[in-house]
């Protein structure tokens, strides 16, 4: 990679053998400004732009064969954990991933256009595993044909330099609470997908958040949920199909059905798509007046009623279960989810009587932006038909955190193998494994790294506290934050993706670990029994790709630790044919994105 900066930075982070890259197309590449380093961080210019000529190559990033000292380490300049900006937090450019679409995807015959409405989209108004699948599915069908725009809140909190082409194209009145609000509309581009920008004259949206602003959040997307079908209606638009997510959205359909349909809506079908059961959408049947229909008139058992408040007093509502009843189609994200959702949990009985419209699809993961033969935050790219540099990748890692020091030899630190867990840390991920893990982990002579958030004060404390014994020591790092930069370095370095939750509906972290040669332990659930199948399973042995266990208590996760962690010691070239072949699994979009097109035509007017 023949780099041109117009600037000078401190040091060097990309080293000669991060050259190669898989894509023959020349790109432009800008700084990421999203951790807060903007370009006056790093050079006087505000401006900081690197030329970058990409070369096709059989080889990718360290193509050599043998031991990290024969790569020419000594060309880097390694990070420490003493570093005074920590090794992700320094300034990565970010590419376009609009360039990065597969231009063989073959292209649908009977085109639509589809608006996603959402409370999220990965990268700009992104908080957990919705915002990643909202841009996936949208550029995936962008790139089958289709005409797709997404409708996000315009957030505060959104940087504005991560957006293209922001117009403002639309000012109008959407209805809140009695009165008529003036609301901006803006269309824009964002990682190549069309967007358009919601943004009401009051204080909804407000904060330094996407969620926790110092505003009603549930009023404020029933008023979000309502001033994308007044922007269709005034502006003319009639999309075949408006894709709704989550209990954020989840009013839109009964605003469509029960009231824009009998305006001038005639054309749209609606689709939900639920990524969590475990939030309902609470309601009030007074907040449901204030987007303007009568709550009263939904506060029955085959409308949107909370059956969990049948009897008390007052009744609520759930927006969820009022969009699975008003929904043209409902959709969940992987189809043992779905057997596990009309099994158990109070919804069950309505998504029972409504199960010929419900169905399950695996989500996929964005191959653009996951991409570890093109990832711009590793120090060496790789692919399956070469893994080496991921070693490099590993080692870089090592030495950051604070896990290998100057004076370990390479090859030595690159023995212990390395589990990395990025979670939310909240009970549904399993937090009881996961601390079990850090211990179990240290026993057999490996190292963690624990990457995630605490909502919740109490279970912040706990882990604040292992972070102050472990941090220090030579194998486990507990580090309480967010970063998209750090999680595509720790992806690119764990040996093993440890996902070891109570319920799980998709799960993306093992699909996206798999693609950058991380094998995945996880506890058979959900979207992780979809898309996981044991090593040990002789029927199933061509589908193996990762350690499974049934149980939720020390011993189930202890035994398949250990399985997992004598195939990496035991069995070299056993173990080099799992990275491998988990690489190459197909998880992208592309394969769900088929899926998702039956059901719009299914429904389509």
């Amino acid at each position: 990679m023949r780099v041109k900066m117009e600037c000078v930075t401190a040091g060097r982070f990309f080293g000669p053998s991060s050259s190669r890259l898989s894509n023959p197309r020349r790109r432009r590449i800008v700084l990421n400004r999203k951790n807060g380093l903007s370009a006056h961080n790093l050079c006087s210019s505000s401006k900081f732009k690197i030329q970058a000529q990409t070369h096709l190559s059989s080889e990718v990033g360290i193509a050599k064969q043998g031991s990290l000292t024969d790569f020419g380490v000594q060309e880097f300049v390694w990070p420490s954990p003493t570093d005074e900006i920590p090794f992700w937090k320094k300034g990565f450019p970010s590419w376009d991933a609009n360039l990065e679409v597969p231009s063989e995807v073959k292209k649908d015959s009977k085109l639509m256009h589809i608006i996603h409405v959402t409370a999220e989209m990965a990268p700009i108004a992104k908080v957990g595993g919705l915002g990643d699948v909202v841009t996936g599915l949208a550029r995936a069908c962008l790139s089958r044909g289709h005409r797709v725009d997404i409708m996000l809140p315009f957030y505060e909190c959104i940087q504005r330099e991560q957006i293209d082409d922001l117009t403002l194209i639309t000012t109008y009145n959407s209805y809140h609470d009695g009165k008529w609000i003036p609301t901006h509309a803006y269309s824009s581009t964002v990682s190549g997908i069309p967007v358009i920008f919601i943004e009401p004259s009051h204080q909804f949206f407000k904060g330094q958040h996407v969620y926790g602003g110092s505003y009603n959040e549930l009023e404020a997307y029933l008023f979000f949920s309502r001033a994308c079908l007044e922007w269709m209606q005034v502006t003319g638009t009639q999309p075949d199909i408006i894709h709704v997510h989550e209990w954020q959205t989840a009013a839109l359909p009964l605003l469509y059905w029960d009231m824009y349909h009998y305006l001038s809506l005639q054309k749209p079908r609606i689709v939900l798509t639920i990524h969590n059961m475990e939030h309902y959408g609470e309601c009030r049947q007074e907040q449901l007046n204030m987007c303007g229909l009568d709550g009263s008139l939904y506060a029955t058992f085959d409308k949107a009623v909370d059956d969990r408040t049948v009897g008390h007093n007052p009744e609520r509502l759930s927006l969820l279960k009022g969009g699975i009843v008003y929904s043209n189609a409902v959709v969940t994200v992987s189809p043992t989810y779905l057997k596990e959702t009309l099994c158990s949990g109070w919804l069950s009985s309505t998504l029972i009587r409504h199960r010929d419209k419900y169905l399950g699809i695996v989500n996929g993961i964005d191959t653009a932006m996951w991409n570890p033969s093109t990832d711009v935050f590793l120090p060496s790219k790789f692919h399956a038909q070469n893994s080496e540099g991921k070693k490099l990748c590993k080692y870089y890692v090592q030495r950051g955190l604070g896990l290998a020091s100057g004076n370990h030899v390479p090859d030595t630190a690159l023995k212990v193998p390395l589990v990395v867990c990025i979670t939310r840390l909240v009970a549904q991920k399993g937090l009881h494994l996961i601390i079990h893990a850090i211990k179990q982990v240290e026993e057999l002579g490996g190292q963690m790294v624990i990457l995630g958030k605490a909502p919740d004060s109490r279970v912040e404390s706990e882990f604040e506290g292992l972070a102050n014994s472990h941090n220090q020591g030579p194998s486990i790092r507990i580090l309480l934050m967010y970063s998209e930069e750090l999680s595509h370095l720790l992806y690119a370095a764990a040996d093993f993706m440890l996902v070891p939750s109570m319920y799980e509906p998709c799960g993306l972290a093992q699909m996206i670990g798999m693609r950058y040669g991380a094998v995945p332990i996880v506890r058979k659930t959900g979207g992780l029994a979809d898309t996981v199948f044991d090593m040990d399973d002789e029927p199933n042995h061509e589908m193996a790709n990762g350690f499974v266990f049934e149980g939720i208590d020390e011993g189930s996760l202890y035994r398949a630790l250990g399985r997992a962690f004598a195939c990496y010691r035991n069995k070299p070239d056993e173990w080099n044919g799992i990275v491998k072949k988990v690489m190459a699994v197909d998880n992208s979009w592309n394969n769900t994105a088929g899926k998702y097109i039956e059901i719009y035509e299914s429904v389509r007017a």
